[in-house]
């Protein structure tokens, strides 16, 4: 249901620059929003570390609705990832002609292009055909060039999320949570996943069904929130995306785990016999 762009944002600290830059982005795109209280706002479903909305309003030429999204960044996410690296990630991926473009930027969010597309399910990643899209759009993704240092940024990662863990944690809970331990395991890790020949690709990090879009005309796919994104072997990319296929964000206990529907052998060795085919025709 849409409902008015001011009850949207009341109590918001930032309501008028975002405002603002809703304004400056309808001019941009030849439109003018003569009244900003008649924008039409509909929250949408899915996000996990950030608020996204639906945002409407006539276009100047023919009375058409124009959509674009907009993002608000949630509150201590911090740790998790560096929002700073993240926008910087969203604008080359912009550039580089993946995923939505940038419209527009405020304080505690941004304006990015509505992708007219079906966000995909649990079920659909299931899909063979599906599957196979996803492969070929992943493979593009490890291709390409963006900014950073191309190693793998995995284990720094895990080390500092599990030093913030146990900031937060009485002894018991670091007992109860094992979390003494996973030091040792990270290490154990290192050593044996870091033997022999690593491909290293610009990785999506958190390929869950919510951040894969399909055009359900062209079946185009796009993957969308970059939040995770950085250079690591691409080997765990695609490891992770069939992790991601136990989970079920619409339940009422999105963080439980169902291992039962782990992609078996030929699941998973169809996904990667994809990825390496496109690899080889690239190559």
């Amino acid at each position: 249901m849409a409902i008015k762009a001011i009850e949207l944002l009341k109590g918001g600290e930032n309501h008028e620059e975002i405002m603002e830059v809703l304004a400056a982005v309808a001019a941009d795109l030849g439109d003018v929003i003569d009244d900003l209280n008649s924008l039409q706002v509909k929250p949408l479903k899915g996000a996990m570390t950030n608020e996204v909305f639906e945002v409407n309003w006539p276009t100047k030429s023919d009375g058409h609705q124009r959509k674009v999204l907009v993002r608000l960044y949630g509150e201590g996410i911090e740790v998790f990832f560096n929002r700073v690296d993240e926008i910087q990630t969203f604008e080359s991926m912009s550039k580089h002609g993946q995923g939505p473009r940038l419209l527009g930027r405020f304080t505690t969010g941004r304006v990015e292009e509505f992708i007219h597309a079906k966000t995909l399910s649990a079920a659909d990643l299931r899909d063979p055909e599906i599957s196979a899209l996803v492969a070929s759009k992943m493979r593009e993704f490890h291709n390409l060039h963006m900014p950073g240092t191309k190693k793998a940024q995995l284990w720094q990662r895990l080390r500092k999320w599990h030093s913030h863990a146990k900031s937060l944690c009485s002894p018991k809970d670091i007992k109860n949570f094992g979390l003494e331990h996973l030091d040792t395991e990270i290490n154990m890790l290192v050593e044996l996943l870091s033997q022999g020949y690593q491909e290293i690709g610009f990785c999506h990090n958190d390929l869950q069904y919510g951040n894969i879009m399909m055009d359900e005309d062209t079946r185009a796919i796009t993957l969308i929130d970059y939040e995770y994104a950085s250079y690591n072997p691409v080997a765990y990319d695609l490891a992770n995306h069939f992790c991601e296929m136990v989970a079920n964000y619409h339940s009422d206990q999105p963080h439980v785990l169902d291992y039962t529907k782990y992609p078996g052998l030929e699941e998973r060795q169809r996904c990667g016999a994809c990825i390496a085919c496109i690899c080889l025709t690239y190559s």
